[in-house]
């Protein structure tokens, strides 16, 4: 008895329909918020200790936390702005992060 391959029908392939929409890569910001407790001296001295900012730049920065009531210090990863609240947080300071709109 011989054995023939059976009749193959031509198969359909479907496009992969992928519902996850990619976004492009959006930084996570720093923000420094105001608060009633630290010296602007000292909020300088943190900017430009933590994050290698000049005297000026820690200046500016500084001075808008205290007129504006908050400044965004740095941008990057998630991970990095965690680090970045973390040790902002060590420091005394108030800061949150959030993802760039």
């Amino acid at each position: 008895m011989s054995t023939s391959p059976p009749d193959l029908a031509p198969v359909g392939v479907e496009e992969p329909v992928d519902q996850d929409v990619t976004e492009p890569d959006r930084p996570w910001l720093v923000i420094v918020w105001n608060d009633p407790i630290n010296l602007m001296s000292y909020v300088t001295f943190v900017f430009q200790k933590l994050f290698g900012y000049s005297r000026e730049k820690a200046t500016k920065l500084m001075l808008d936390v205290h007129h504006k009531g908050r400044a965004i210090v740095s941008s990057g990863t998630r991970e990095r702005a965690e680090l970045d609240v973390f040790r902002l947080h060590e420091h005394g300071l108030w800061a949150t992060m959030e993802q760039a709109t």
